[in-house]
């Protein structure tokens, strides 16, 4: 997401990523069509915790580099971004849930080893997103009408980096031990909506894999 004047992120899935998810953005790159555009009927249940996938490496798309890492993040002016480029409409339904001051871990997707790299904030709850009518922009949906627009962003700021990088091969083991024996991670949206470029995470999950950030790797 190498961004422009206000902050901006991008996420979107567009190529395969190591964990079988499509990922790629236009800055950073992590929520985009990965499953088809469907509307849900249902009322979703609401959390308060978060994770969404971004890409630190370099990938062009349409000439532009959608790369954004947390390293991008954090060196925005007060460390914050919007998170645009999202075309998914389920992981667009959780920006909507997102209230101001709840929790996310910023994952690097579609990369060499994806996994945890820090955790940022919601700063901003869902607004329009600008870059759906934007010709220019890799996001650019010309069945989006401003006066009925289909997607939304929202402001995230940086926190910290994980004490250590939690990779993807690390929390799968523990979801397998956990969907085996019983744990946080035995129904985690990382591994049953892998696909999903913004997930939701109980608090039970969140604070078990903050936790791994002081244990030795498994």
């Amino acid at each position: 997401m190498p961004p422009k004047t206000r902050a901006r992120v991008s996420k979107r899935p567009a190529s395969s990523d190591y964990d079988g998810e499509k990922v790629g953005s236009k800055r950073k790159a992590a929520a985009s069509v990965e499953s088809g555009k469907t509307e849900e009927s249902s009322e979703p249940p609401q959390y308060c915790r978060w994770l969404m996938k971004s890409e630190p490496e370099s990938r062009f798309e349409n000439g532009i580099d959608v790369k954004f890492g947390i390293e991008d993040l954090k060196a925005l002016p007060d460390q914050t971004g919007c998170w645009d480029g999202v075309r998914n409409y389920q992981a667009r339904n959780y920006m909507r849930q997102m209230k101001n001051e709840q929790l996310a871990f910023f994952y690097h997707s579609n990369c060499k080893e994806p996994g945890i790299a820090g955790v940022m904030k919601i700063v901003k709850e869902a607004y329009v997103d600008h870059t759906q009518f934007d010709k220019k922009d890799v996001h650019f949906d010309a069945n989006s009408k401003p006066d009925n627009p289909k997607w939304s962003m929202v402001d995230v700021q940086y926190q910290r980096m994980t004490k250590r990088f939690l990779p993807l091969s690390e929390l799968k083991k523990y979801h397998l031990q956990h969907r085996a024996k019983g744990g946080p991670l035995k129904d985690m949206a990382l591994f049953t909506r892998a696909r999903l470029s913004v997930q939701p995470l109980t608090t039970e999950e969140f604070d078990f894999v903050l936790s791994l950030e002081d244990e030795e790797p498994l």
